[in-house]
């Protein structure tokens, strides 16, 4: 009787470890995020963003009007944040958060095309403008109903008349075309006037870039970096759902096969998963490297859209991912004293910085924080934590072997 009191005991005290720690990775995660979110939203919502933050800009800075940094750092921050903005409220601690900057947020989109307010955005001058405009058109398309229906009429018609001005800028032959693509598309869901051919001709070249097991060329050469993560899977898939209404449409797109663009991305979701080390890091190459978390959003992504494949259970990633938020996140040195992001990777590290970065260029860093787009109670966030690849394998235990994605 004692022995079987002993195992209850023990099996009763696992549980409650297992317990803590699947709660303890989900309040890290959100910590981190309302560190990243608050001291931009608070600010920005009082109209008060350009004047408390003080843009810290690349030593080799390319000249162009500094103010493109505000755009930039809200609306990535948005992209992030915005599938955990979606979820219903509650009275729980995290709900109380997110309703709290849910309605902050509200107020900063007003605020971003409000011509008299200080915070008014930088629409209408500089092509960076078609970059950033486009992370808030995404950030719409991945919670319309929680970020764009609410918006009041005039809120609305000031956001379909400036990113329909953005028709303006013609956009170099890169991931830029996903740029003009993403904000066309969102137009079309918003049901404003679309230009179908910036959407079309934007996704059939993606297409042509395409080089194998699930990468794609930025461009007509290939360079190895992180614009996969950045930009490329994740805006080429969302752009087809929306054009192609999830594939079902797909004859008005022949050449770009929805569920192929997914199983691509699923494959490069995979590789990342391969690059987190034992210890939480991850490869540093490539250009915008100061865009830290950033390069893991194909692998949140797959989280949060439910899409990861067989053999990379929701508590493999998610304990990897965790690994790589608090590697990264963990100290201070990635915040200045008002609480923005520092320029660089890992701390305050300027000289990483490409030409075109400035501090709200950073932000692409919340994209890691897509799965919080999923409820509590939801198997990502209750599975029991398990190692992932490159710790399986460095520590002696069976991992499953890789092999290219073949179409």
């Amino acid at each position: 009787m004692f022995l079987f009191l002993a195992f209850g005991v023990a099996d009763n005290l696992e549980a409650k470890q297992k317990e803590k720690q699947v709660g303890n990775h989900r309040e890290i995660w959100l910590e981190s995020l309302y560190k990243m979110s608050y001291p931009v939203l608070q600010s920005m919502s009082e109209g008060n963003l350009q004047m408390h933050m003080e843009l810290e800009l690349s030593p080799t800075w390319d000249g162009r009007d500094v103010k493109v940094g505000y755009m930039e750092c809200f609306g990535r921050l948005m992209t992030g944040i915005a599938p955990w903005l979606s979820l219903p409220d509650d009275d729980t601690s995290e709900g109380q958060k997110r309703r709290k900057l849910r309605q902050l947020a509200l107020k900063c989109y007003a605020n971003a095309v409000d011509p008299e307010c200080p915070d008014y955005l930088l629409w209408r001058k500089e092509g960076q403008t078609l970059v950033d405009a486009a992370f808030i058109a995404q950030s719409f398309l991945r919670a319309y109903d929680a970020l764009w229906v609410p918006l009041d009429d005039v809120t609305k018609q000031r956001y379909i008349a400036e990113f329909t001005q953005l028709r303006r800028v013609n956009p170099p032959y890169t991931n830029w075309l996903l740029f003009m693509s993403t904000i066309e598309c969102f137009l079309k869901k918003a049901g404003a006037p679309a230009d179908d051919y910036r959407i079309t001709s934007a996704l059939r070249k993606i297409e042509e870039w395409y080089v194998g097991d699930g990468w794609y060329s930025d461009g007509p050469e290939f360079a190895f970096d992180y614009y996969g993560s950045f930009v490329i899977q994740p805006m080429y898939v969302e752009c087809l759902e929306v054009f192609t209404n999830a594939g079902k449409q797909a004859w008005r797109l022949p050449e770009c096969n929805y569920e192929r663009a997914r199983k691509r991305l699923v494959r490069y979701g995979t590789i990342l998963e391969r690059f987190i080390s034992p210890e939480g890091t991850f490869p540093v190459f490539g250009r915008s490297i100061t865009y830290r978390t950033g390069t893991m959003q194909p692998l949140a992504m797959l989280a949060w859209r439910q899409w990861l494949p067989d053999g990379l259970c929701g508590g493999q990633v998610r304990a990897a991912l965790t690994a790589v938020i608090e590697r990264m996140f963990s100290s201070e040195r990635n915040y200045n004293k008002k609480g923005y992001l520092t320029l660089g990777f890992c701390g305050s590290q300027p000289h990483v910085a490409d030409s075109y970065t400035n501090s709200g260029s950073l932000y692409l860093a919340s994209l890691i924080f897509l799965p919080l787009g999923l409820p509590a109670d939801h198997p990502f966030w209750t599975g029991e934590a398990q190692p992932w690849t490159s710790k399986k394998a460095w520590q002696g235990d069976d991992f499953i072997k890789d092999h290219a994605y073949d179409e």
